[in-house]
């Protein structure tokens, strides 16, 4: 009997298992089982290395679905992303997304949908890497100027968290309205809206009191 499996990664304290499992949920997907690893960076650590990632290759078998929220959830670098969809794949494994509703199958024989698949890991896969670095860059800039002067440069504390900052994003980046993405996080239309006119200076916030609280 084939399954649907679940990967969620949790990587600060301000993301929750339970909401990637109900996203999913309210996708329509039947969950069977939950793999999920907390604390974990998916920029650092490859999926196979990582304490629950490296049981997906054990335990999926043809036939099964892996589901995440988004393909950064198995990575953050684009040769793991691509290199573990393929895998997968290979192995008979559907791989779907809930954001987006991305559907990543290795039994697809016709050329043209082959072409089409293969080119949309690879945009998804380097669209993964590029946030991560542009994430890291903002961090550093932000940790430089709170260690400067925190009292002059951390001002307000946005009322974002680091992955609804990526949720939102990502949602601007595939061409979602500002309606739409308040909806889908539950932030603000004004938030989604500062996030969108300066997004340097959003992730530069966040990264301030990140570093502070650290």
């Amino acid at each position: 009997m084939t399954k649907t499996v679940l990967y969620a990664r949790v990587s600060t304290a301000d993301q929750t298992l339970d909401h990637q499992h109900k996203q999913a949920e309210q996708a329509g997907f039947k969950i069977d089982k939950v793999v999920a690893d907390h604390g974990v960076s998916g920029v650092s650590t490859k999926l196979a290395e990582r304490p629950e990632g490296k049981r997906l290759f054990d335990i999926l078998r043809p036939g099964d679905t892996l589901v995440v929220r988004w393909v950064d959830r198995l990575g953050r670098d684009y040769q793991d992303v691509s290199d573990s969809i393929r895998h997968f794949m290979r192995d008979g494994v559907i791989i779907k997304t809930v954001i987006n509703a991305m559907v990543f199958d290795g039994a697809t024989k016709d050329p043209i949908q082959k072409a089409v698949r293969d080119a949309l890991i690879a945009f998804m896969a380097a669209t993964a890497e590029a946030q991560a670095v542009a994430t890291k860059e903002a961090q550093k800039a932000g940790i430089e100027a709170a260690k400067a002067d925190p009292k002059t440069y951390r001002g307000r504390k946005p009322s974002y968290d680091r992955d609804g900052f990526d949720r939102v994003a990502r949602m601007l980046d595939n061409g979602a309205g500002a309606s739409a993405i308040a909806k889908e996080t539950g932030l603000t239309r004004q938030t989604v809206l500062r996030i969108k006119g300066d997004r340097a200076g959003a992730e530069k916030a966040l990264a301030l009191w990140d570093s502070a609280r650290g």
